[in-house]
């Protein structure tokens, strides 16, 4: 049998499934207002959704899979968009499903994106240094061209294989890109995150956790996109074990007023676990992330907690991690780890 989930086949959790064929995908650049959506849900729904990694697919790949990937099988509708006319132009690498308009979505709102499954669609995946812009661009890639290394996946590790032994490491499935359509007719390049999520690259939203984006416009159009098997915070070389995944999420929509009381005015993404609050700062100084992060988490405590600024820095200092989701999408990212236990007293 074959372990790999193609288009339509294998487990499909959801009842209402969105396939990544050519016609249901953005590549390079992220939805905005007049894009028109694939798919319309209510809120409330679960849907299990395909994406596809870039990895494999660019041009600086050979733009043939089957070609790149040769011994293993490849999934069709990678084949299908990277054999397809698609011009990406000026944007960036991702391949992004959607967009979706969930009903009653409003700007003010927020929209929750629930991370319900991640299965994993092939047993493999590709991590790359390339255009100088990993954290070390001035020393890696040391030849100047691409670097792209194949890693395998036995379902819960991933292997590098290297100086006759294998790197071994535990994977943790998510997608890096998971996001709401920005207002006005430009789609945005599909590399920096900010305020509508995209590329925010949080190794922390894997099955169970939850994405809350402010609705920018009506539906919110939401889509999913740069699947990971596996990333470090930091994501240093540039990209992380790229691998497509079948991803089901759940979508809900908390209107403006119950959004202010449980979390504040929110400016940008904010991710929850089953342990933590996630709040995040982003910007291309990482300085400047590090303290709109910080910013952040103390305006979460005050709104959802009653706690007054001093306290919530002290505590903060004293309590949260704040890690570097990346450093390597052009704006650099932030994100701070609140324990939601400290505050059930």
């Amino acid at each position: 049998m074959s372990n790999v989930l193609q288009p339509h086949e294998g487990a499909i959790r959801s009842d209402i499934y969105l396939p990544a064929d050519p016609s249901k995908v953005l590549w390079g650049r992220l939805p905005c207002a007049t894009d028109a959506a694939v798919l319309t849900v209510a809120p409330g729904t679960e849907v299990t959704i395909d994406t596809i990694s870039h990895e494999g697919i660019l041009e600086d790949q050979g733009r043939d899979p089957r070609r790149y990937f040769e011994g293993h099988e490849v999934l069709d509708d990678a084949v299908e968009l990277a054999a397809s006319s698609y011009d990406r132009g000026d944007g960036g690498p991702h391949v992004v499903t959607g967009p979706i308009h969930v009903e009653g979505a409003r700007p003010g709102d927020l929209l929750r994106m629930r991370v319900v499954e991640t299965l994993q669609r092939v047993p493999y995946g590709v991590i790359s240094n390339r255009h100088g812009r990993g954290a070390l661009p001035e020393e890696y890639p040391a030849s100047g061209e691409t670097v792209s290394i194949f890693a395998s996946s036995d379902g819960e590790w991933g292997s590098l294989p290297t100086a006759g032994r294998n790197l071994r490491f535990p994977l943790n499935p998510f997608l890096g890109i998971m996001g709401v359509a920005v207002n006005g007719d430009t789609r945005p390049h599909s590399v920096p995150p900010g305020p509508h999520g995209g590329n925010i690259d949080i190794n922390l939203l894997t099955v169970g956790s939850a994405l809350y984006l402010p609705v920018q416009v009506e539906g919110a159009l939401a889509y999913v996109g740069d699947p990971h098997f596996a990333q470090g915070d930091g994501e240093v070389a540039l990209t992380a074990m790229e691998a497509s995944l079948r991803a089901t999420i759940g979508f809900d929509v908390i209107p403006a007023v119950e959004a202010v009381e449980a979390f504040g005015e929110l400016a940008g993404p904010l991710a929850e676990t089953a342990e933590f609050l996630i709040p995040t700062g982003m910007n291309a100084d990482l300085d400047i992330a590090m303290q709109d992060c910080v910013r952040a988490a103390i305006a979460l405590l005050q709104a959802r907690w009653g706690v007054d600024a001093a306290h919530a820095y002290a505590y903060l200092s004293a309590a949260t991690d704040f890690n570097i989701s990346q450093v390597v999408d052009l704006v650099k990212g932030v994100h701070a780890r609140v324990r939601k236990s400290d505050f059930e007293f």
